[in-house]
């Protein structure tokens, strides 16, 4: 599966969607050639459009998204959003891929949703042999959310 077309289509309809220019959502770093990864296209889609639509849930009103596709070696595919929102209480950075848990904030910000999105993506990831993590310096900070997957080559 051509895994940079997915995450390209997922940026211009999250771009489309959510009305937002390439400055405040844009792909930063992209290996000049296709990156393949086992997988269902559909689930892959589904995990890339959770953290994207979660960065921009959780931005705030000053939105600025990068979206970095990186290869840090022969075997591996590293999918990173980075925001600048709200960012995440540092005790809770390791229990927000649980199923149905809302990660709390100081600023009583409201936002929309069930507490599944980062569980499906850490599922997905999974499944394919990868994984997902977070980070975060702390509330108002940001949040840093990487999808590990592992590389595929054509013989």
């Amino acid at each position: 599966m051509q895994f940079s077309s997915i995450v390209r289509e997922v940026l211009d309809l999250a771009r489309l969607r959510q009305n937002l220019s390439p400055e405040i959502l844009s792909l930063g770093m992209t290996p000049p050639q296709e990156i393949l990864v086992l997988g269902n296209p559909e689930e892959l889609r589904t995990a890339v459009f959770n953290l994207l639509d979660n960065a921009i849930k959780y931005s705030g009103d000053k939105k600025s998204i990068v979206v970095d596709l990186l290869t840090p070696n022969i075997d591996t595919v590293l999918l990173r959003v980075q925001d600048r929102g709200i960012g995440i209480p540092r005790n809770e950075v390791k229990r927000i891929f649980k199923r149905f848990y809302r990660a709390s904030n100081s600023k009583g910000e409201k936002v929309k949703g069930t507490g599944l999105g980062l569980f499906i993506v850490r599922s997905i990831a999974r499944r394919y042999g990868g994984d997902a993590f977070a980070e975060s310096e702390g509330e108002g900070r940001g949040s840093t959310f990487t999808i590990r997957l592992p590389r595929v080559y054509h013989a």
